[in-house]
């Protein structure tokens, strides 16, 4: 309940206070929120499935925005950039369709 009401919390600030992102961060900010996400929808699964951990959660979490981060700047240092971050997409992607599946099948029974 506390993550929930976090989350409600931190949309009001964003949209009461609207904040910019500076230009150095924008290419990231996507990847950040994709990997983001991927670990949600991992928290959202295992909960279900009975098997949620905070640690794991909280860590899966920070290490996927990092290492997502991380590569898309590895991919820009190299040229490039837009590939390694459609692969990143892509991952992330079909982690988080695969889990949203395991998500539907655990509420649905089907």
């Amino acid at each position: 309940m506390i993550a929930v009401i976090g989350l409600v919390l931190g949309i009001l600030v964003g949209l009461v206070f609207s904040p910019d992102v500076p230009p150095a961060f924008q290419p990231y900010l996507p990847i950040a929120v994709v990997a983001a996400l991927d670990a949600l929808f991992g928290g959202v699964r295992a909960q279900l499935e009975g098997v949620f951990n905070d640690r794991v959660f909280i860590t899966s979490f920070l290490s996927n925005v990092v290492v997502a981060a991380l590569l898309v700047f590895l991919g820009d240092q190299l040229g490039v950039g837009s590939q390694l971050s459609t692969a990143v997409v892509v991952v992330l992607g079909i982690r988080i369709f695969s889990n949203a599946a395991s998500i539907r099948r655990a509420i649905f029974k089907a």
